[in-house]
């Protein structure tokens, strides 16, 4: 066993025009301030890093590491969720969509999903030129829409959905794969893959590659009143980042699983910061750490109550008080009477 490494912090909710939020340099210093570790950077703020600039010079890539060490701190992972949302998108979300792109691909789905690949093929890179072995992204969506069957799925729908979007990325998965980075989906309503069943068709059709891992967050579950726990016991194997976010699920006489089209603050299942909700982490923080998960604990910071700050500050002392540093000793050991095979054998009457 090893001790998760942690806390860290996702980038992306705290991303701003104005300081401390608007530079590499001074988020950092200010995560830094609140008890942070590590940063999880959004690749998509320009302001944080120039994607392709990092994924093609070496130099660039060690000056970005060089802003966050000199704060104290490790970049955990880089995050394309916008990007890799865009490797799959079926046409009901084209308009919306087209909005986590440059506006030289709006309207024109496949050079969206073209500057997508490519954006992934640069993280992969990038990650490598960074020293990184993981990597947080979603999978896009193609059957979406279709989740509830009424009216009835035509024979094969899914099938082919599933189909193409192995196609699509299969050879994104082979590019880190080249570069020794494994691809974390975060596992997500709104992604085709939203649960383990479908994470298993998934990868299935990429024929089980080795690159096709895990992003856990317990959210997404208690939103789905999906077993959380029973989870990291399926697919530990395959979990190789991990968001830690708290979620809670109050259904009424009204409203359940789907939330009526209500706000986030008025909807059954809704996200909240880390202490607020419902995620049992220390019975999570004792699983993954059974199973000697290698990577980090990095706070996702989103709530419709509490101001981000005070959840980021309130994250850093939680997550730190959810990591168990593991023992180097059994705690029986003081009662241990050494190892004598000739002992062992006459206990056993042999």
């Amino acid at each position: 066993m090893r001790t998760i490494k942690g806390p860290g912090i996702f980038l992306a909710q705290f991303a701003g025009d104005k300081a401390p939020f608007d530079t590499l340099d001074n988020i950092c210093a200010w995560a830094a301030g609140l008890g942070y570790k590590g940063v999880q950077i959004p690749t998509w703020v320009s302001n944080f890093i120039d994607l392709e600039k990092a994924a093609t010079s070496k130099t660039y890539a060690d000056e970005l590491k060089g802003i966050v060490n000199s704060h104290g701190l490790e970049i955990t992972e880089l995050s394309t969720h916008l990007q890799g949302q865009l490797v799959a998108v079926h046409p009901a979300y084209d308009t919306a969509f087209d909005g986590f792109a440059p506006k030289s691909v709006h309207g024109n789905a496949a050079a969206r999903t073209q500057w997508a690949v490519q954006q992934l093929k640069w993280a992969a890179l990038a990650s490598k030129n960074l020293g990184l072995n993981a990597h947080a992204t979603f999978s896009g969506a193609l059957a979406w829409p279709y989740l509830y069957p009424w009216p009835q799925r035509p024979a094969g729908l899914v099938e082919e959905a599933f189909d193409e979007l192995a196609r699509r990325w299969t050879p994104i998965l082979n590019s880190f794969d080249e570069a020794g980075v494994d691809v974390c989906y975060e596992i997500h309503p709104g992604e085709d893959l939203h649960d383990g069943v479908t994470y298993e068709m998934f990868l299935e059709r990429v024929k089980n590659h080795p690159r096709a891992c895990l992003l856990y967050d317990p959210s997404h579950f208690v939103l789905q009143q999906l077993d959380y726990l029973a989870y990291i016991d399926h697919y530990h194997e395959r979990i190789r980042a991990f968001h830690v976010k708290d979620a809670e699920f109050n259904p009424s006489g009204k409203q359940g699983v789907y939330g009526g089209f209500q706000s986030w603050a008025n909807r059954a299942g809704r996200f909240r910061s880390i202490g607020d909700g419902q995620v049992d982490f220390p019975s999570i923080f004792s699983k993954l750490t059974t199973y000697d998960y290698a990577g980090w604990a990095v706070l996702e910071w989103e709530c419709a109550l509490k101001h981000p700050e005070d959840g980021a500050r309130e994250g850093a002392e939680y997550i730190q008080s959810y990591i168990i540093r593991v023992t180097e000793r059994a705690f029986d050991d003081f009662a241990g009477a050494g190892t004598d095979r000739a002992a062992n054998r006459k206990m056993l009457g042999l």
